[in-house]
Order: structure tokens, then sequence, then C-alpha cells
């Protein structure tokens, strides 16, 4: 394959949102930057504000985008239902019940005469899970006549306020209460039990803990694991309930309530894909030797959708059918070659996600995944991976390869998350030196850029409503800018109104391809 033409560039910067709210000014990591490129794109480009949350996307109105789900809707170039939309509909059709998976984990307890154990996010973000569902499962279990359900609590504190866990624990026992059935065994921020980045050091506590081996500590019940942890965290880098160590909630009798053991059955109703594979490998993987973990379980192991091709697990919704010319296939299909870049923590939204939970790459289509640096928090090195993104994306422009390149600059995000306004800063501004690097690199070879983000993040660092720093993404609007010869600030006309949907379109009119009928989207160029 080859191009016969310049590239274009689409760059991601990831969780850089556009604050329409001047009270935020001082706590706005992207206004406080020092960002010369982005001032350049201002002043010299055009640019759309385009929408990146709720129905735009897939979600339910209201809801905020995320990674995943920005990422699936930017290469499918038309709005993409997401799962929490379809798994609403399972619970509030009252379609669980027959769902024969879910029939097998009634099956396998009762048979057995032994456990359920439901564990996943207990937040109300709708990034990764819903409370909403754990309560349709709890009620559903009630009805079967299922009567050892426990649930092991993964607490947030990253798409929702530092300090919310302690009342989302209290819903759940309430809950528990009120449906008749339910106990939460173990508590442990998402830290531990969510990686996504092969931190298997994390993941093997949060393993051990589940399953009865060790934990970190030991409490009376879920509120006071919550307590006790915000009342002495781990260290000033790891304070709420992202980081709550693994804990065991003890009966009188000083031992844990429930541990995952052979003969169970585990439900993990996680819905978002990257974050629940690590640890579910540890569970069902054969070979599996990233720590040690002893004998493999006799487990009836579910999870809520497919967090991964080929994981031997039980599905309660599966994927539908892949999508069909999304812009990855429209670009291969026209023998031109690509290149995806961005470091590990945000490697598989540029391939897996972009590519409509397709593993395996289009033909022509390269990749580069240069390691994110192991610390515990990312506010302690702002800066990421930024420069070996960018050193590889350069190399992949002025290569004369590739037709399209897409970079994702992970430094917004995954720092926005901390809650760190200085780091959130320094992110943008590692993120800014980047764009930079990689436009005068386009420039050389003639080719143009689409530079936005799929949701916001950085641009809120403080919650007025909680009086504390904001570690989640935003509703906000991001900006998508245009970068060629022939683009000019007030000269070109952008299309108002448009979501991620038509960011595909946009790429392939900057390429001079067709649009598919299949992509809904349309191009934010107006010509």
């Amino acid at each position: 394959m080859s191009t016969q033409r310049p590239p274009v560039l689409l760059i991601i910067r990831d969780g850089w949102g556009k604050n329409p709210d001047p009270a935020q000014a001082n706590t706005n990591a992207v206004n406080l930057a020092k960002k010369p490129c982005d001032d350049m794109l201002h002043q010299k480009y055009p640019f759309a504000l385009v929408k990146a949350s709720g129905l735009d996307v897939g979600l339910p109105d209201g809801v905020m985008g995320n990674s995943e789900v920005g990422h699936e809707n930017i290469g499918a170039g038309r709005i993409v239902d997401q799962e929490l939309v379809r798994l609403n509909k399972l619970f509030s059709e009252k379609r669980l019940v027959t769902n024969p998976v879910w029939q097998a984990v009634v099956s396998r307890v009762k048979t057995r005469k032994s456990r359920l154990h439901l564990m996943g996010i207990v937040s109300d973000a709708g990034v990764h899970g819903m409370l909403e569902h754990l309560y349709g499962l709890l009620r559903q279990a009630k009805e079967d006549g299922v009567q050892e359900v426990f649930i092991h609590a993964f607490t947030d504190g990253r798409d929702t306020p530092p300090s919310s866990g302690l009342g989302y624990v209290r819903q759940v026992d309430e809950q528990c209460r009120k449906i008749g059935v339910g106990k939460i065994a173990t508590v442990c921020g998402r830290f531990w039990s969510m990686d996504r980045d092969n931190r298997w050091e994390r993941v093997s506590k949060a393993y051990y803990m589940l399953t009865g081996k060790k934990a970190e500590a030991t409490a009376k019940s879920a509120e006071a694991a919550v307590q006790q942890y915000y009342d002495k965290p781990a260290n000033d880098s790891q304070k709420g309930d992202e980081f709550i160590v693994p804990t065991w909630v003890v009966g009188a009798d000083g031992k844990p309530l429930a541990s995952i053991g052979d003969g169970d059955a585990v439900l993990f109703y996680n819905y978002r894909g990257d974050r629940p594979r690590e640890i579910t490998k540890a569970f069902v993987l054969d070979g599996f030797k990233e720590f040690d973990r002893g004998s493999k379980l006799d487990l009836y192991y579910a999870t809520m959708t497919e967090y991964e091709a080929g994981l031997p697990v039980n599905v309660i919704l599966p994927k539908p059918e892949k999508l069909k010319n999304i812009l990855g296939q429209v670009v291969a299909d026209a023998g031109i070659a690509q290149f995806r870049c961005a470091e590990t923590e945000k490697n598989p939204h540029v391939t897996f996600f972009f590519n409509n939970y397709r593993k395996d790459p289009f033909k022509g289509e390269d990749r580069a995944c240069p390691p994110s640096p192991k610390v515990p928090t990312y506010d302690l090195q702002p800066e990421m991976s930024a420069a070996d993104v960018t050193r590889l994306a350069k190399e992949a422009i002025l290569s004369g390869k590739y037709g399209l390149i897409v970079v994702n600059f992970a430094n917004p995000d995954m720092v926005g998350h901390t809650g760190s306004l200085p780091a959130a800063t320094k992110a943008v501004e590692a993120t800014d030196r980047g764009v930079g690097e990689l436009l005068e690199a386009l420039a050389k070879v003639g080719g143009q850029a689409l530079i936005g983000a799929d949701h916001g993040n950085a641009e809120q660092m403080w919650d007025p409503s909680v009086n504390g720093p904001h570690t989640s993404h935003t509703l906000n609007l991001v900006e998508f800018f245009v970068v060629g010869s022939k683009y000019a600030a007030g000269k070109t006309k952008m299309r108002e109104g448009g979501r991620l949907a038509d960011i595909a379109p946009t790429v392939l009119h900057l390429m001079g391809l067709q649009k598919p009928a299949e992509m809904t989207g349309q191009s934010l160029i107006v010509e």
C-alpha cells in the first residue's frame, strides 16, 4: 500500500474540552496552560464546537462521554448505540429472567448450593457500570430464589467526586435491605481491581482480596471500610475512593463475610470492556502467569458484555454485529496505508475501539504503542509518554508511507482524573508541545490535520458542588480544528451543531474519499 497524496493527521487531545464558564477560569487547566500551538490554531484556522456526550454519542441524555465511546463514534462516522442503552432496555423490559446466561448463573448456585458474587463499580457515573443494573440483578436474584448473594464493591472517585463512595456504599446497603438479598463482602478502589495498564501488582492485591487469600485491611462494615481509608489514606497522592485498599468486610468472628471459591458463580456487572479485562483473565485463563494466583477456581464466570474477543466467559449481552464501512475500513479498502499511535493507557482507543471492537488491524494499518510511565498516579509525571508518542507519529508523517495518521495524547484526561490542577496544566502544555511538533512535520510534507478531543476533563478541575477537586469527565463541547493551506479562520465555514459522528466524514473529506452510505455523520467543513 502507498499514499499518492499528502497525509491527513487526526489528533485526539484526550480530555481537552471547552469550558464556557468564566467563573471557572482559574481552575481550568486548559485556560491556565501556556499553549502556543493552540493559540496559533485559534488565530489561523477554523474550528467547530462538537457535542461529545449523551444522545449525541449513543448514551442516555445527560450522561458524560468517555474515551471508549468517543473513539468508537469518531471511528464509526455515525452515532453508535452504547451498551448502557442496550442494558437499560434489558432491565426495563424485564428480559433478564429469560436470558440464558442469567439462567445458568441461577442454576449453578442452586445446583451446587453455592454463592453468587456480583462485582463491579459502585457509582452512578455511567462510564463503566450503573448501580441500577446491580439493583436489577439483586431483584432478579431475589425473585429466582437465590439466597446467598455477595457484592464486591469497586469504589470510583475518578468519574465521580473523590469522596462520594461513602454515599454510594450506603445506598447499596439500603437497597440490599429493601430488596431482601445481598451483602457487601469486600471493598476496594478501582485503582486495584480495574487496572488496564498491566500493573499486575495492583490486580494481584484485588484478586487475593476477592478469593480470600489476603486483604490489605479489614472492617466490620462496608461503610467502615470506606471511612477508615478516608481517615488514613495511603499517601497524599492516593486519597479518596479510587485508592481504597482491598478490604474484607468481616463478621463477629473476624473472618471475611464471603470469598469467591470453587463452585460459585461470578457476574461482573461493568459493561465497559477495557478495565475489567485484567482481573477477569486472572479468574478464567488456564495459563495465567502474571502473578501467582494458585490453581484456577471452578467458577461459572459471567460478564455483562464482551470485554475481549476470545475470553472464556459467559456474556449476558453479546455485542451486535460489527459495523460496516467505518473509517479504518474505508481507508484500507481504498488501498491507503494508515498509522495509529497512542501510549498504552489509550492505545486500545485508537485501535480496538476506533475499529468498532476489532482486535486485528485492517490491511495496511500499522500501530505503535509506547509504554505509559510506571508511576502510581500521573500527576507525578504529567508529561506521561507524550514525547514518545510525538516521536513515533513524526516518523510516520515524514515517512511518506501513510495517508491517514491517528494520534492520541492521553495527558489531559489521565492527569485530569487525578484532580491536581498544577499537574493537569502541565499535561495540557505537554500535549500542546507534541501537537506543535507534529504540525511542523506535517507542514514539511504538505499534509492536512483535524485536531480535537473525545470528551472534556482538564478544562474543569474544581467541583463547586462538593467544594473539592473535579476528577471526572465533563459534558462540555470539544473543539475540532481543520489545518491546511486551503483553510483559514474567518474564511472557511464550519458547520454548527456537530457531534463526534461527524469526524470520520470530515477526515474522508480531507482525504478526498467518498463517504459511504453507512456513515450518517456529515463533514464539518462547508465547501
